[in-house]
């Protein structure tokens, strides 16, 4: 706080205007997160992936059957939460991609996020039988997270089946911990947060940028 304080006093003595130092100060701010910690969320990619969905658009109306298209234009819709929309073009490759244990999960996800628990828990479970290691348990995590309110006891179950899976995403156990807490589990979730800080430690320096953010988060719960 006080390393803030004294540079914004820098800059003020420097542009002798609050406004144009308050600015200067919180762009040096958000590049020294973005380089190091990772909190803020990047201003670019948003404009990136809405131009590439432009793109993708652009295409289908060339080539209306293009698979390939239709399932990244699919992916990057959920990106942006427009879950049923990306439903619209998942449906249309699904026929082509039944045995994908990627795009079953991808509708499954879609499906529960507009809150059509069994038809999603349906597709969550074929793309899981295709394959037990898809999005690396991630569709076990999906499932208590659409269960928690419903059917708390089934909920757990999936988590602590995801817990046997998962090993390895910093970002995993910090939502585990969300929803061990949002279930009332307290100590359940002190423990995913714990995981969540060890397992950052114990990965190798070169990939703990991409992983800081939620290790951080985890510390402060």
């Amino acid at each position: 706080m006080l390393g803030k304080f004294f540079l914004f006093s820098l800059l003020l003595y420097i542009t002798r205007s609050p406004l144009l130092a308050l600015i200067i100060l919180l762009v040096v701010l958000y590049v020294i997160d973005r380089r190091f910690i990772g909190l803020s969320p990047s201003l670019l990619r948003p404009l990136k992936r809405n131009r590439r969905i432009s793109q993708l658009r652009q295409e289908l109306r060339a080539n209306p059957h293009h698979a390939s298209s239709k399932l990244e234009l699919a992916r990057l819709l959920i990106d942006k939460r427009k879950y049923r929309e990306a439903l619209v073009y998942l449906r249309e490759v699904e026929p082509v991609m039944s045995e994908s244990a990627d795009v079953s999960y991808e509708i499954g996800l879609c499906l529960l996020k507009m809150d059509q628990l069994q038809e999603g828990l349906a597709y969550m479970t074929k793309a899981l039988e295709l394959n037990p290691r898809v999005k690396y348990g991630d569709p076990y995590l999906q499932m208590g997270e659409a269960l928690a309110e419903s059917d708390p006891r089934q909920a757990v179950d999936m988590l602590e089946r995801f817990r046997d899976e998962q090993s390895s995403s910093v970002e995993a156990y910090y939502r585990l911990g969300l929803l061990y807490g949002k279930l009332g589990r307290t100590e359940k979730a002190k423990e995913a947060f714990r995981e969540s800080v060890d397992v950052y430690k114990s990965l190798p320096k070169y990939s703990r940028r991409k992983q800081r953010r939620w290790a951080i988060l985890a510390r402060f719960k």
